[in-house]
């Protein structure tokens, strides 16, 4: 059975100016490894603070995160060593060659096949020819696909990206879009990716939409409007 992570009841809210405000209340999701979700909705509506939830790296207000493996269920530790988190600011180390960003988290886990593994996850992005260039010598869609080598270089079982394509022109959000469902698929990943981006949410097998607290699950909305625009066409 895949691993998957469950959310119940989750609410989360912080202090501003002495007074408290709540991005959202009472939501139950299930992310199951080896499928894909996207989260849209409007800026400042919690997406980024949800995703950071799901992947073990924030705790809730209120409600349960827990992650299954193996059918069993394991803290948010076991959870934190398996899984890639790419940022919409790439976030790579300037001082060190896109070879050494994609390396770093197999160094700092002891694999002495580290430079090896970052080698061929660096071709599989396209950047093998740019395996000895700092970021700063690199464009936006070049330290993006660094970012996504550098995540999923362990193979973990889940990805989170929050924004992946958000500060790319058009061809390059293309371009890294291709590499992070192909890349996803292949290591048969869960890949959940927060995005205004209407393109990259159609691509995902489930599309949710978190809005005035609430989750709503547009791929259901969209079988429900599906099902009944055929059922008009037979009448």
């Amino acid at each position: 059975m895949s691993s998957y992570i469950e959310l119940k009841n989750i609410s989360q809210s912080f202090q501003l100016n002495e007074s408290t405000v709540t991005l959202f209340n009472d939501l139950n999701l299930s992310i199951f490894q080896g499928e894909s979700y996207a989260i849209t909705g409007p800026s400042g509506a919690g997406k980024s603070s949800l995703l950071m939830l799901i992947s073990g790296l924030e705790k809730p207000t209120a409600g349960q995160v827990a992650y299954v493996k193996a059918e069993q269920r394991k803290t948010l530790d076991f959870l934190r060593a398996d899984i890639g988190f790419i940022f919409q600011q790439f976030h790579l180390l300037p001082e060190l060659t896109a070879l050494n960003n994609v390396a770093l988290p197999l160094k700092l886990r002891g694999d002495k096949q580290a430079i090896n593994k970052a080698l061929v996850w660096l071709d599989k992005v396209g950047l093998s020819q740019r395996k000895n260039h700092k970021p700063s010598e690199l464009s936006g869609g070049e330290q993006q696909r660094v970012a996504i080598a550098r995540a999923l270089v362990f193979e973990p079982n889940f990805i989170f990206a929050d924004e992946p394509t958000g500060n790319l022109d058009q061809k390059s959000a293309t371009e890294i879009a291709d590499i992070l469902f192909a890349c996803c698929q292949e290591n048969n990943s869960g890949l959940v990716v927060v995005t205004h981006s209407a393109v990259l949410a159609q691509r995902a097998q489930h599309t949710f939409l978190l809005a005035d607290g609430s989750l709503m699950d547009c791929s259901m909305a969209e079988a429900h409007n599906k099902q009944e625009s055929n059922e008009m066409f037979r009448v």
